[in-house]
C-alpha cells in the first residue's frame, strides 16, 4: 500500500509541468539602469521614468551600419510584432552616431522597419551619455573608429532589462537562437 501511494506521487510529480526558473539579475544584484534622458525619433523627450513598470529590451546601433545592425533589428522586429500592443514591454535602440542619426533620421529609419508608436524608441543625445550609458551601465562596447565598419565597433547585443531595471540577460541579436531564448526569457519576466 506505501509503495503504491509513493508510485503514485512520483507519477503526479512527473505529469506535473515544470514552471519556468527566475532568470538570474546578471551583474550586482543592486544595480540598476541610472536615470536618463534623450530624444526620440518623433523629437520627444524620452527618460527612465517612461520604463517604469515594464520590460524592455536595449540595444545600439547606427542607421548607416553596414554589417551586424540590419540583422539585429531585423530580429528585433520579430520581438516587436510579437509584443506589439504589450504595454508592459518596450524596446529602446541608442543610437552611436550621434552626428549622423538625428531624431528625423531615426524617424526615417523607424519608418523604413515599420515601426510607428513608441513601444519602440529609437534614441539620440550625446556621445558621451550614450557611450557611457553601454559601457558602465549596459555593459556593451561601443566605439567610434574610423577603420570600423561605418566608422563604428559595436557589439550586437539585445540587452533584458526587468520592471525594477535591473540586467535580466544579454542575447547576441545577430543569431536567430538567441532571439528565440530571448523571448522565451521575456514570457518569463512577463510572468513575475
Amino acid at each position: 500500500m506505501k509503495a503504491l501511494k509513493y508510485l503514485l506521487l512520483v507519477v503526479a510529480l512527473a505529469s506535473c509541468k515544470q514552471e519556468d526558473k527566475p532568470l538570474p539579475v546578471l551583474g550586482r544584484p543592486d544595480a540598476v539602469i541610472p536615470s536618463f534622458q534623450f530624444l526620440n525619433q518623433d523629437s520627444t523627450v524620452v527618460t527612465n521614468k517612461d520604463f517604469d513598470g515594464k520590460i524592455y529590451v536595449a540595444d545600439f546601433f547606427f542607421t548607416s551600419c553596414p554589417t551586424i545592425c540590419p540583422v539585429m533589428h531585423r530580429n528585433l522586429l520579430q520581438v516587436y510584432n510579437k509584443y506589439k500592443g504589450n504595454k508592459e514591454v518596450k524596446l529602446l535602440s541608442h543610437t552611436i552616431d550621434v552626428k549622423y542619426d538625428i531624431p528625423s533620421r531615426l524617424k526615417a529609419y523607424a519608418n523604413k522597419l515599420g515601426v510607428s508608436g513608441t513601444q519602440w524608441e529609437f534614441l539620440w543625445g550625446s556621445r558621451d551619455s550614450i557611450y557611457t550609458l553601454a559601457q558602465k551601465n549596459y555593459l556593451v562596447s561601443v566605439n567610434e573608429d574610423k577603420n570600423g565598419p561605418g566608422g563604428f565597433v559595436h557589439q550586437g547585443y539585445l540587452i533584458l532589462v526587468d520592471k525594477q531595471k535591473r540586467i535580466r540577460g544579454a542575447y547576441d541579436g545577430t543569431l536567430d537562437k538567441d532571439v528565440a531564448q530571448l523571448m522565451k526569457d521575456m514570457d518569463v519576466l512577463l510572468k513575475e
